[in-house]
């Protein structure tokens, strides 16, 4: 199978473009901005999906669904929210189609048929969610609402990227309902505790915990916590979010409840959310110039048996038998029993698509009572005795998921500087990349002349950051903790 992908460090971007579509992930469809994911890439989006949901539902959280439609009205009810995401909005201004009279089979919009209320494709569900909020919340007694809903959301993305950015994704968000400022931001943490721990325990991604500047903050909210992980090319991947959005969204909705005093309050909000953003970050931690690598948890095939040089019933009857082991402890397996592809085909193919463990039966094997076995993450090929090639292949599917996490924390940790002027700063941007650990002033003018004379942005404030005295890299004023910066998606 040829290979043609573009290599890491002649072209970063076509190298993501060309693992995309050779390993069958996605393809970009007829409506612009927006892709197809194919049945492999959708494939790590279940197993992110159902990892997840399982986490959420481990923490009290249950499963609702919401329009797709906001009215514009309720949209715009909430104004920081509103304001923040009006230049994405996709408008439903009417509901039917007609005959063109002047063209034979084309079709027109009716005027006719035009909405008494625009509607607003959802690019985030608060607006909707919160105004359901207001019929369900009464007491006290109604307390939490711990809601997580499955969906896909619309942004108008004008510069596109398969799974970094898209005009329409796949996510999930969580809206959650509490009766106290301490029990929404408990909520909040928890949830970004749940991400972190998903990316680095399931994706092999480490990531740095953190919360956004205010100029950061999702639109609407009064405290945003992030996970930001770094990809190999020197720019960061915001991974995450967890939002404490106050009583922002109920005084907006006239949310109100009566309290275990009998006294009437606002409640207060949490929301949160990841995407299929998260299999581009995938991509870019793990992979190399033979194409993806996948963290054994999250791999939709995680072993392929290859019978040499062609299937053969002495060799596929082997094949099943340990298939059957190794699925019987949870572990995915494929056996290719196709006979109209040469095994070094096979070989690249499985290498493209980062299969984690690959084994390969020959005869030979079978009289020698061993089994060749080949890692994806290291490429490394070993003999196997055949007695013991399941326990082995439990094991190794457990080395490989550590030693990506350990790989990818190496090069993280290697890229984390630490600079005392904007002199460093700038070079470190330019020539190494990375997070910029730096002082910083705490005004949104320096965030943003920082922003405009090298395009990094605060990433986050890190919540294990400690009290530091020390001078703002820009403007020389006190600043008593540093903050991180970087390039990003």
């Amino acid at each position: 199978m040829a290979k043609e992908i573009t290599e890491r460090g002649e072209n970063y971007s076509q190298w993501y473009n060309d693992i995309v579509k050779k390993a069958g992930l996605a393809e970009n469809s007829a409506v612009r901005g927006c892709m197809v994911i194919k049945p492999y890439g959708y494939a790590i989006w279940e197993k992110m999906r159902d990892q997840l949901d399982k986490m959420f539902k481990d923490t009290g959280h249950v499963n609702a669904y919401f329009p797709l439609f906001v009215p514009k009205s309720l949209f715009e009810a909430e104004e920081k929210n509103a304001e923040g995401f009006a230049k994405e909005c996709a408008v439903v201004t009417h509901y039917r189609l007609k005959n063109d009279p002047d063209n034979a089979g084309k079709l027109i919009i009716d005027p006719e048929a035009k909405l008494e209320e625009e509607l607003i494709v959802r690019p985030t569900s608060e607006a909707i969610i919160w105004n359901t909020y207001r019929d369900w919340i009464q007491s006290y007694r109604d307390l939490p609402i711990l809601i997580n809903q499955w969906a896909n959301v619309v942004r108008w993305e004008m510069r596109t990227r398969p799974f970094l950015r898209t005009a329409e994704f796949l996510w999930q968000e969580g809206h959650t309902a509490h009766a106290s400022k301490e029990d929404a931001i408990k909520e909040a943490r928890q949830m970004h505790d749940v991400y972190a721990a998903f990316a680095e325990e399931y994706m092999a991604m480490p990531v740095i915990k953190g919360f956004k500047s205010e100029s950061e903050r999702f639109a609407g909210a009064d405290d945003t916590f992030t996970i930001e992980a770094l990809m190999q090319d020197g720019k960061a991947l915001q991974a995450g979010t967890s939002h404490f959005l106050g009583q922002n969204f109920a005084k907006a909705f006239n949310v109100t409840f009566s309290n275990d005093r009998n006294e009437n309050e606002y409640v207060w909000a949490t929301s949160w959310g990841v995407s299929t953003r998260l299999i581009g970050g995938l991509i870019m931690t793990h992979s190399d110039d033979d194409g993806l690598v996948l963290p054994p948890k999250l791999a939709p095939i995680q072993v392929v048996i290859v019978p040499i040089p062609k299937p053969d019933p002495a060799l596929t009857e082997k094949a099943e038998a340990i298939a059957d082991a190794l699925k019987s402890l949870g572990i995915s397996v494929k056996i290719d029993t196709d006979e109209s592809k040469r095994p070094g085909f096979k070989f690249a193919e499985y290498e493209m698509k980062g299969v984690p463990v690959r084994l390969g039966l020959g005869m030979r094997d079978l009289e020698n009572n061993t089994i060749e076995v080949a890692r994806r993450d290291t490429k490394e090929k070993m003999s196997v005795d055949l007695d013991i090639i399941v326990p082995y292949v439990e094991q190794l599917l457990e080395d490989i998921q550590q030693n990506l996490f350990s790989r990818a924390q190496s090069y993280r940790d290697e890229h984390v500087t630490r600079v005392e002027n904007f002199e460093a700063f700038k070079d470190v941007i330019e020539n190494k990349g990375g997070f910029v650990l730096a002082h910083w002033d705490g005004t949104p003018e320096t965030e943003d002349k920082i922003k405009e004379e090298t395009k990094a942005t605060i990433r986050c404030i890190p919540i294990d950051a400690p009290e530091e005295s020390g001078h703002c890299v820009y403007s020389g004023k006190p600043s008593n903790r540093r903050v991180l910066f970087a390039k990003a998606y």
